[in-house]
């Protein structure tokens, strides 16, 4: 299914990039790209796989918006980071959209480990995590701490997207 969609594909790896480049810059992904990519996604499945194409885009950007509310539920992510998750999920099938949240969440995860490594902080970061579990209850990092910063979480949903992609052709 991914072959016969390659140009619909590329509108929405673009869309990603400039979230990407727009996340990095302003730490936010505007409202008028995500509804330009959900417009864009919803054509392209009408277009591509009629109307069994539209409720699979509409499905797939449910799952990707709720799995993704929950984690900005308790803090985890904002809101631009929820939208822009839907809009990938528009462009694909419910079960690619569930890959595509898993690996970005994964992707994300990763991103994460790699900027407490880079900064020297992992020994700090994995303290507070077990004083967490001990505790059973949520320590903020301190002031400065590399985890307590904003992350541009469009970068670990372009490479969960871009992961998961590569995962379902490979598995085809």
């Amino acid at each position: 299914m991914v072959t016969d969609r390659v140009p619909s594909l590329f509108v929405l790896i673009s869309l990603l990039v400039i979230a990407v480049v727009i996340d990095l810059r302003s730490n936010r992904v505007p409202n008028l790209l995500v509804l330009v990519g959900l417009a864009l996604g919803l054509t392209s499945q009408l277009f591509f796989n009629g109307w069994v194409g539209l409720g699979h885009g509409l499905l797939g950007s449910l799952i990707g918006f709720s799995i993704f509310l929950l984690m900005y539920a308790v803090g985890g992510m904002a809101a631009g980071d929820v939208k822009l998750m839907a809009m990938v999920g528009v462009f694909l099938t419910p079960s690619q959209a569930l890959g595509a949240t898993a690996a970005s969440l994964l992707a994300g995860s990763l991103c994460g480990l790699v900027l407490v490594c880079w900064h020297g902080e992992l020994w700090l970061t994995l303290k507070r995590y077990f004083l967490m579990f001990v505790a059973n209850s949520y320590l903020a990092p301190e002031q400065g701490e590399v985890a307590g910063k904003r992350f541009p979480y469009a970068i670990a949903i372009l490479l969960g997207t871009l992961g998961s992609m590569l995962w379902f052709e490979i598995a085809r």
